[in-house]
């Protein structure tokens, strides 16, 4: 079974995407900032990461450049899920190496659909 990794501040975001995640077939853990992400990582990589942008601690952009330069870190396929809508933002996410951006809010359609995108459905 694929592991994924909710990286939210919001404890009803990530309840919500937990449902949708585990409807699509994954096994879920959950951080509520970047730095617990980063230990969670270390400790067992998953194979998708659903992760926020604003969070207290440590940012989802400063959580994906680190984990990045982690060993085994390149492989997560990871899928912003955000409220920031600039396209200078999601460019920068992209760039750091999300493979996918969702726009909050989300639904299990949308969510289903990017990770298809990212390869991971």
């Amino acid at each position: 079974m694929k592991t994924c990794l909710l990286v939210d501040d919001s404890r009803v975001i990530r309840k919500v995407a937990r449902r949708i995640l585990e409807d699509l077939g994954f096994e879920i853990a959950e951080a509520s900032d970047g730095l617990e992400a980063l230990a969670w990582c270390r400790a067992a990589m998953p194979d998708a990461i659903l992760l926020d942008w604003n969070m207290p601690v440590m940012n989802g952009l400063e959580f994906l450049r680190t984990l990045r330069a982690e060993p085994g870190g390149d492989a997560p396929r990871v899928v912003f899920c955000t409220v920031e809508t600039d396209p200078q933002r999601i460019r920068e996410a992209l760039d750091a190496g999300a493979a996918e951006y969702i726009m909050k809010p989300f639904d299990g359609d949308i969510i289903a659909a990017k990770f298809a995108e990212a390869g991971l459905a």
